[in-house]
């Protein structure tokens, strides 16, 4: 299931040059009101399209149809959909994909809850596949506005503080 947080018809916001940011976000658990869900509500407003995906194929095709300015990647991600069978993760896959476009884009990757041991693993395959930053899955309010610290980060390391050029289309 894809849902995507934009209005076509609506003009550019000001301050947003030649269109939108394209953020994708990855939604993996089913606690309630998940700040994956109140994320694009706070982002809309600012010109930035959010594309939630709840599995890897989900992602793949949001990738394959958009450029993607900013991947948040939780590790979590479940591989499909398929109901009442236990999720095979595929956050690291993603992380794959994503490193592999020619030209990724920063990710924040959202920790899982694992062993300290585990833990340094994900870390090491987070760095090696480029990610921009590996954080703890926000909670709490705080937690929520620390995430929206690390994307202004992003843009502001990675594209110069500008909005990224979005009349390129999706990454090939």
């Amino acid at each position: 299931m894809l849902r995507e947080h934009a209005h076509p018809d609506r003009s550019t916001p000001a301050g947003v040059p030649g269109g939108r940011l394209n953020l994708l976000l990855s939604r993996a658990g089913w606690q309630p009101d998940p700040w994956v869900d109140r994320l694009p509500r706070m982002l809309e407003p600012m010109g930035i399209q959010s594309h939630i995906a709840h599995n890897a194929d989900t992602a793949q095709r949001v990738i394959d149809s958009n450029a993607i300015h900013i991947a948040v990647v939780d590790l979590a991600l479940p591989l499909d959909s398929t109901l009442g069978s236990p999720a095979e993760e595929s956050g690291p896959r993603l992380l794959n994909l994503l490193s592999r476009l020619a030209s990724p884009p920063p990710i924040v990757v959202i920790k899982r809850n694992r062993t300290a041991r585990d833990d340094m693993r994900e870390l090491n395959a987070a760095l090696r596949a480029g990610a921009f930053a590996v954080v703890d899955r926000p909670n709490a309010q705080r937690d929520l506005e620390s995430l929206l610290e690390v994307l202004r980060r992003c843009l502001t390391r990675h594209y110069e503080g500008r909005w990224p050029n979005t009349s390129s289309g999706a990454h090939n």
